[in-house]
């Protein structure tokens, strides 16, 4: 019996990181978060089933904490950005369609600060940008991680379609995995088409 046991533990164990991910092989990719994108990834991800929000999905090669591509889509009016962790204390900010382009990193920036419990945050560089098919904006940010305290950096772009939000965003520690990795992010949002 102690050998049974053991063996479904064993197996259990060895098919979690299959249960947890999804491979992403290269090539046209439909139906992200939810069927709003479609984009043509150059190299091998994983998209993790962990969300933080209905309008999420999460892309990594490494690991979550090592590099992430962060897809949401089709958020619309009046939603917030990830999932409430408490509505009555810590509400967390909304998307609003009349809001405009610029409007977006600091909705971001204030998501983080609220769910992530991120107090410096810092957005950096911003510009008008063409961004699937849409008028959109491209922005850097940074923050240091109160988990691991480890500084990461990031790059946003952002478009707003039929009164909903999309964004595609990438972070990674600062040391090595953003330089090395951000090239990939960029090739696939140059692929990136909102439905």
């Amino acid at each position: 019996m102690k050998r049974i046991a053991i063996a479904g533990c064993l197996f259990l164990a060895a098919a979690y990181p299959v249960l947890a991910h999804k491979l992403i092989e290269p090539g046209l990719i439909s139906g992200i978060a939810k069927g709003a994108f479609s984009a043509q990834p150059s190299s091998t991800w994983n998209r993790l089933q962990q969300k933080e929000g209905k309008y999420q999905e999460i892309w990594t090669i490494d690991g979550d904490h090592l590099n992430r591509v962060i897809f949401l889509g089709g958020v619309p009016d009046g939603e917030a950005l990830l999932k409430e962790r408490d509505k009555k204390r810590d509400p967390l900010p909304r998307f609003g369609q009349n809001m405009l382009l610029p409007d977006i990193p600091v909705l971001f920036e204030r998501t983080y600060r609220s769910y992530y419990g991120t107090p410096a945050i810092e957005v950096g560089a911003m510009e008008p940008v063409s961004f699937a098919g849409e008028q959109g904006i491209r922005f850097e940010y940074a923050y240091t991680d109160t988990e691991d305290e480890v500084e990461r950096r990031g790059e946003a772009y952002a478009a707003i379609k039929g009164k909903q939000l999309f964004v595609m965003a990438f972070e990674a520690p600062k040391l090595h995995y953003f330089e090395r990795d951000i090239s990939l992010f960029r090739s696939l949002v140059q692929s990136a088409k909102i439905r």
